[in-house]
């Protein structure tokens, strides 16, 4: 098969399209034929072995997400068969043309969903479900600042904060972004790279902050959101894609007696019923058009492109490789 394999840590150029043996199903596991895969800031982490997401062994082939019908079967699999269509979001591998994956992972895929359109509902989509509805869920008109508004998982939270009839604030690092934003629902977009966001929120709120702040930023963002945080909310930081907040006062909470929380969607559903529930609901919401997905496509031939945009910030939406 062809596969996208890392021989070293590094750049998006560690990352390379070449031949790589046929994966063989285990006990417990099928093989699937990848019609698409997701890129996750996981993926990059895991390029350049950053401390939580270190891969082992090289050469290896990174992506987390895959969609495709099931070719082959393991032994003691049950319930399922070739040509099931499934959806997956577990372990490394699926930059391929092929996957192995343990069945405690797989999804049932509703029929009728572009392969790109399922993929837009698995990581990002529970994300954003985990946040909105786990972390903090917003009553129907609390405020709450969303930042990245335009990024895979901002752009549903921000649907998501509506659907709980919050009044959302949305931050995006530039213009042209604000319209994806402001799509998604947001009821005022800030430019956090020409504007202090802080700022902003505090004179619109009459000084009184958000509610809760959903923070996937990081380093960048992480000042501002103590200062424009009110009384008794919530800090949620689920990402650090400008880098690792690193040693920080959190004394200025005590002004508002708010909190920080640091967290991830597997926190919010620990089992395998609770993983089906909310995967499937959020899958639903895609299927349905209650829930807008946005995504760009690359072919897997050019995975270290989207990796440079990605970290670029040059992308909007979810990012999809297709075979």
């Amino acid at each position: 098969m062809k596969a996208v394999r890392m021989h070293a840590y590094g750049g998006p150029e560690v990352l390379v399209y070449e031949d790589s043996p046929d994966p063989a199903p285990g006990p417990g596991q099928v093989v699937v034929k990848v019609l698409a895969s997701g890129i996750n800031f996981s993926d990059v982490g895991a390029r350049r072995a950053n401390s939580n997401n270190t891969v082992s062994d090289l050469p290896a082939i990174i992506g987390s997400e895959a969609v495709g019908p099931i070719v082959a079967v393991g032994e003691g699999v049950t319930g399922w068969q070739a040509g099931d269509l499934v959806a997956s979001q577990g372990p490394r591998g699926c930059y391929a043309e092929l996957v192995a994956l343990p069945t405690e992972q797989l999804l049932r895929v509703p029929a009728g969903m572009e392969p790109a359109q399922v993929i837009c509902g698995l990581l990002q989509s529970r994300t954003a479900y985990a946040m909105s509805y786990g972390a903090y869920a917003a009553a129907p008109g609390e405020r709450v600042l969303v930042h990245a508004g335009a990024g895979g998982v901002g752009y549903l939270l921000i649907q998501m904060a509506k659907m709980r009839g919050a009044h959302v604030f949305a931050t995006v690092g530039s213009d042209a972004k604000a319209a994806i934003a402001a799509e998604a629902g947001a009821d005022q977009v800030i430019n956090y790279s020409t504007h202090d966001f802080a700022a902003e929120v505090l004179q619109a709120t009459g000084g009184a902050g958000v509610k809760a702040i959903y923070d996937a930023v990081g380093q960048a963002t992480f000042e501002g959101d103590l200062k424009c945080i009110g009384n008794r909310g919530v800090i949620v930081i689920y990402g650090s894609a400008s880098g690792p907040l690193g040693p920080v006062d959190i004394s200025p909470l005590n002004r508002v007696g708010a909190y920080v929380t640091h967290t991830a969607a597997r926190h919010f559903a620990p089992t395998r019923p609770e993983y089906l529930r909310h995967s499937n609901e959020v899958m639903g919401w895609v299927h349905s058009g209650k829930l807008k997905v946005r995504y760009t496509t690359y072919p897997l031939s050019r995975a270290a492109d989207a990796h440079r945009d990605l970290e670029g910030r040059a992308t909007t939406g979810k990012l999809v490789l297709l075979p």
